[in-house]
């Protein structure tokens, strides 16, 4: 079973959720984790992208968009199934992804924003349904 992590930030907005994403992946590759961030599409895959670059002074998270041939690096992103083999799925989908139980660890990223807070809630009941571990934290 995976532990699950809903993020619950107190802003509101695609950008809060893009720039805690950013940060949660350069923590995990800072503590020798490999991170798969899924976008719910290939707008948000550029936007992480650009933004891993740019997101905070002085960082560098090693990156690449799945389907870009032969590189190898600690973190990925990507919005359709078949995600590479990572220890940290950060989900910036909308819905749950298909593969989420092919990792140990998943973070939801919840906003203030009404819809998202219900199709979070949507996910937490599908999580807790199947029996996996489940933390909360409020920031």
């Amino acid at each position: 079973m995976a532990r699950i992590d809903f993020y619950v930030l107190s802003q509101s907005g695609a950008h809060a959720r893009h720039a805690f994403a950013c940060r949660l992946a350069e923590k995990a590759y800072r503590l020798d984790n490999t991170v798969h961030i899924h976008a719910g599409d290939n707008g948000t895959v550029r936007i992480i992208d650009e933004l891993l670059w740019t997101f905070r002074d002085g960082s560098f998270v090693p990156h690449h968009c799945v389907g870009d041939d032969g590189l190898d690096s600690p973190v990925t992103i990507g919005c359709n199934p078949g995600s590479p083999a990572r220890d940290l799925l950060i989900n910036l989908s909308d819905e749950l992804p298909e593969f989420f139980d092919h990792f140990d660890r998943v973070a939801e990223l919840v906003t203030n924003d009404e819809d998202v807070k219900i199709r979070s809630r949507e996910r937490f009941l599908h999580y807790r349904e199947q029996g996996h571990t489940l933390e909360t934290h409020k920031l």
